[in-house]
């Protein structure tokens, strides 16, 4: 195993250092694994010869834990972690998370809420002469003034309630080597005011060269349209070859956004899977039962970057752009042949894919010398007749994996883009996804049926999901498995009125699905569907919008997408009330709950039978078990 970079006084002792040139700053335990932000950054730095030691969810109730590792020579490097932390924290309804799987034993209580901002202020007041930069998910979506679910508030840039000096927005290894060398240079990190990729804070505005002027942040307090020009402004400035900086004016400073850096080329990419990752988390979580994050990843590949399906609930965008960036097959080869060589592995590889699996090269030969089109989207409303659809390169990659001596099985569980998949002529990948890569169950993301939500999801038409769950079936059919799939379903999108959620009701009862799981739709900042949500403006157009805000309203909605649970019943009865569609109660096949009023039947299931029982209400008090003693007593008091 290689060896972990320090996370303590100790540690640098025995490499002989006796100061870091870097500290890494984060919310995360801390796991050696090319999926975790923190170790990427840490050996990239690390490969250029920079000293860098990792603090990992240092106790923010006690100042001196930031202290154990000294104060480093050249910066502070400040990440919440893998995941925003209060995402982490909680959930859509603002009720308090149990778990945090990036923490030892999965138990939450290990990161502060804005993690970032606590970091950092801390750090500011121990240190107030040395450069703190900030990166990762949570700084990188909060880079300019921003909605903030959990507070109701528009919020200024992170750069300047978090005393920092620079943001790395995007994956950030190409700017945090530029950063490097310019501190190493001598250079103070004010004047780092020329690095793609990074924001920062000025009072002089004639910093930037040729810049865009965002509103002021004052203008977009007061103006909810305002601020919806402003995210259309940021939305498309996100290519390194088209992007201008961005400055957005407060009262006393100028935050600025420098275009983002140039994607990653194969050669850089293959580099960063190359660096001696341990691949695992740090010994010192043992006793607490280690870090859960690292189960389903461990075994995983990752195969590309980027996403060009832009769907507005995403803030990848915002994060890792829309133009793909892909690994070698050898990159991912020599890795899996890491994989192979774990004791632990069984065979199986879990995953080889990223933000869209099957998305492996850029959508359009265009894109490599003018950028991706600020106007135009690859796959919406139709897709571009410039857009390649080629799923050869991913296949041949999928075939030399499986056909490694000790793997029984190449899965992919990452998401696959069904429409982009259904407009390739050639039905090899399809039929071989089916036959190898599946592990009984498919996951997809449709999010709903409904045109309007549709259209304001950025997502595909219901027309493509039908056709491709027929071509599914059908292909499964022929090769004899049983395979199913799962759809993922959000309620409570803007555009979602009661109207639009019992139309998915009906269609989950015409089709026979019932979904275990539903995902109420989240506003997290650097998505379009968030703006929608807080401005009720679609920015697009500048059209309003429908936002379905009361919670008593989201709980309907989510209820109509599982109605055949019983403890929904009455929320389901309100919601067919208030959209005038009594219609579905009652004892017809169509009917969605059943009136007990007029002395319904019981709830239908497929083919006219009786609903089957769950897995769950087997093991209640209708147990056989239960049952048997029951009698019992029964005979007994005859």
């Amino acid at each position: 195993m290689n060896e972990f970079l320090p996370v303590d006084r100790e540690d640098c002792i025995k490499r002989g250092w006796d100061q870091l040139d870097f500290i890494l700053v984060s919310g995360d335990a801390y796991v050696d694994h090319p999926s975790f932000g923190t170790a990427v950054i840490g050996r990239v730095l690390e490969r250029r010869g920079y000293r860098v030691g990792i603090m990992a969810q240092p106790d923010w109730k006690d100042k001196n834990a930031f202290k154990v590792l000294g104060e480093p020579r050249l910066g502070f490097l400040v990440t919440s972690g893998n995941i925003d932390s209060m995402v982490n924290h909680y959930t859509v309804a603002k009720r308090r998370r149990k778990e945090d799987l990036y923490s030892p034993g999965g138990k939450s209580g290990h990161r502060p809420d804005r993690a970032v901002i606590t970091y950092s202020s801390i750090l500011r007041e121990l240190y107030n002469q040395t450069p703190i930069i900030l990166g990762g998910i949570e700084a990188s979506l909060r880079r300019m003034a921003h909605f903030d679910y959990w507070s109701g508030k528009v919020r200024r840039s992170i750069l300047l309630d978090a005393k920092a000096d620079l943001i790395v927005y995007g994956m950030g290894e190409k700017q945090i080597i530029q950063i490097a060398e310019g501190l190493e240079s001598g250079l103070p990190v004010e004047e780092l005011t020329f690095i793609p990729g990074t924001v920062y804070k000025t009072k002089d505005k004639s910093r930037p060269y040729e810049p865009i002027w965002l509103p002021a942040y004052d203008t977009i307090l007061e103006n909810k349209k305002k601020y919806a020009e402003s995210f259309m402004i940021q939305y498309k400035n996100m290519d390194a070859l088209t992007a201008k900086p961005l400055v957005e004016p407060y009262r006393d400073w100028y935050v600025i956004q420098n275009p983002p850096a140039a994607p990653m080329s194969r050669l850089e990419l293959d580099d960063i899977y190359d660096l001696p990752f341990a691949r695992g988390a740090h010994p010192m979580y043992e006793k607490a039962g280690g870090i859960p994050a690292i189960t389903e990843v461990k075994y995983s590949l990752i195969s590309n970057r980027g996403c060009f399906g832009s769907c507005n609930f995403c803030a990848l965008t915002f994060h890792q752009g829309r133009r793909v960036q892909s690994r070698s097959h050898g990159s991912i080869l020599a890795e899996a042949e890491k994989i192979l060589a774990d004791p632990d592995f069984k065979g199986y590889i879990h995953d080889v894919g990223g933000p869209t699996a099957n998305f492996r090269h850029p959508a359009c030969v265009k894109q490599e010398k003018h950028g991706v089109c600020p106007d135009k989207q690859c796959l919406f409303p139709e897709p571009c007749n410039q857009l390649i659809v080629d799923h050869r390169d991913y296949l041949e990659l999928l075939r030399k994996l499986r056909h490694l001596p000790g793997v029984k099985k190449v899965f992919i569980r990452s998401g696959l883009r069904y429409d982009y998949l259904m407009m390739d002529r050639d039905d090899t990948f399809f039929n071989e996804l089916c036959e190898h890569h599946i592990s009984g169950q498919l996951k997809i993301a449709p999010e709903h049926v409904s045109q309007n939500v549709l259209d304001h999801m950025g997502k595909p038409g219901r027309k493509i999901y039908d056709r491709f769950i027929e071509k599914y079936q059908r292909v499964n059919d022929k090769l004899g498995k049983k395979q199913y799939l799962v759809p993922y379903l959000m309620s409570s999108h803007p555009g979602s009125t009661l109207k639009e959620a019992v139309e998915l009701a009906e269609y989950l009862r015409d089709t026979g699905a019932h979904p275990e799981q539903v995902q109420d739709f989240y506003p997290t900042p650097g998505t379009m569907s968030t703006c929608m949500f807080y401005t009720g403006i679609d920015p697009r157009t500048m059209d309003p919008v429908y936002v379905p805000t009361d919670p008593h309203e989201k709980a309907m909605q989510r209820a109509l997408i599982q109605y055949k649970k019983p403890q929904n019943r009455k929320l389901v009865l309100e919601a067919l009330e208030k959209s005038g569609r009594s219609d579905l109660v009652g004892t017809s096949k169509k009917a969605l709950v059943r009136d007990e009023a007029r002395g319904g039947k019981p709830r239908q299931g497929t083919g006219g039978k009786p609903a089957a029982k769950s897995a769950s209400s087997r093991k209640g008090g209708s147990s056989s078990k239960s049952s048997s003693k029951r009698n019992n007593r029964r005979k007994k008091k005859t």
